[in-house]
């Protein structure tokens, strides 16, 4: 199961990705901004968020009605220290599926997942994004432009993609990497520049090569 986690309690996240990763064998990526959360969402396949209510950037809720009203499917389980019936009534309003008081035991918390990850949230429609001459599939990592296709793994479709959105815009190898791979990945910047090559050398049957520019020094660039 591939698992986004988006909390902001470093110890409890921990925790969190200790237990989902050594217990049940899931794939995890750690955010601890709701903006961040909102970002890996849209740009790979999740089975299922586990979303804090309280979070920096965003609020749990905040990012919950912002990916529902822009038309996100997945299964988004709440974790929250608020127990009111009003409290799960605004959380579940939100677009959240399933609502987990904390504190919690792990055991539960695997439970949910499984019965959540058991529905089908697949997207009826695949996401596109388009840039000028460029469209990109979310669901499938392919790239068009002008009647060819390529196909990117997903780390050079989160790269490339995160790239696109800040188009013309440099950005540093540390905010690559933060985003692409998350804060704690034991990840060389080198990796980066490897990633990148990867990426150039697909784009060429497209003639969009040269718009993925490397700054010197500093990361990379999209050129409209």
């Amino acid at each position: 199961m591939n698992i986004l986690l988006a909390e902001d309690d470093s110890r409890l996240g921990e925790l969190i990705v200790y237990m989902l990763k050594k217990k049940a064998g899931y794939k995890v990526e750690w955010v601890l901004e709701g903006e961040d959360a909102y970002y890996y969402a849209t740009s790979a396949h999740y089975d299922v968020i586990i979303m804090d209510w309280m979070m920096p950037n965003g609020s749990g809720v905040e990012t919950c009605r912002r990916l529902r009203k822009n038309g996100y499917s997945g299964a988004i389980l709440m974790l929250t220290a608020k127990d009111t019936v009003q409290d799960r009534i605004e959380g579940l309003d939100s677009g959240a599926d399933d609502y987990l008081v904390k504190p919690f035991e792990i055991d539960e918390l695997l439970a949910r997942l499984r019965a959540l990850a058991r529905r089908n949230y697949a997207p009826i429609i695949e996401e596109e994004v388009e840039m000028e001459d460029l469209v990109l599939n979310r669901m499938s990592h392919v790239v068009r432009s002008e009647g060819k296709e390529i196909l990117l793994s997903p780390r050079e479709f989160q790269l490339l993609d995160l790239l696109v959105q800040n188009k013309g815009q440099v950005l540093p190898r540390e905010i690559i990497l933060e985003r692409i791979w998350g804060f704690d990945a034991d990840v060389a910047m080198k990796t980066i520049d490897a990633t990148v090559k990867l990426i150039r050398k697909k784009l060429v049957p497209l003639g969009k090569q040269e718009r993925l520019q490397s700054i010197r020094g500093v990361g990379y660039k999209f050129e409209s």
